[in-house]
């Protein structure tokens, strides 16, 4: 990758679905016991991605140490996901962003109403 190192690394997380997925698989480690995930669990949990879409996204998180993956050599071939160590520390900043977003949403969407009428 070429350019600013910072761009490279914070490109990952302006995605459609690598923060969901990384919150998703956050979740299973915040519970009591950490759980690893199938795909089709996280298909399952996430609405709207598609297969081909979540394998990508898996794939770049996991070349970028975010998440492990561990295959089961089993027929059929079994796969779960859980978060590295890399990504266990991500995980505090996802959460104050999501909570950030959730306590300025209705502000956010109030101001883009008033732009959006003032510029028509």
């Amino acid at each position: 990758m070429n350019g600013c190192p910072i761009r490279n690394v914070l490109d990952r997380f302006g995605d459609k679905w690598s923060l969901l997925v990384i919150s998703i698989l956050s979740e299973s480690f915040t519970s009591t016991e950490e759980k690893k995930m199938r795909f089709n669990e996280l298909y399952k949990a996430i609405d709207g991605i598609s297969q081909k879409m979540l394998t990508v996204t898996l794939r770049t998180l996991e070349a970028d140490g975010l998440i492990q993956r561990e295959v089961f050599p089993e027929v059929p071939p079994r796969v779960e996901y859980e978060l590295s160590p890399l990504g266990k520390t991500l995980v505090p900043h996802i959460l104050g962003l999501s909570q950030w977003a959730e306590a300025h949403q209705s502000q956010i969407l109030a101001t883009r109403s008033s732009y959006a009428l003032s510029k028509s």
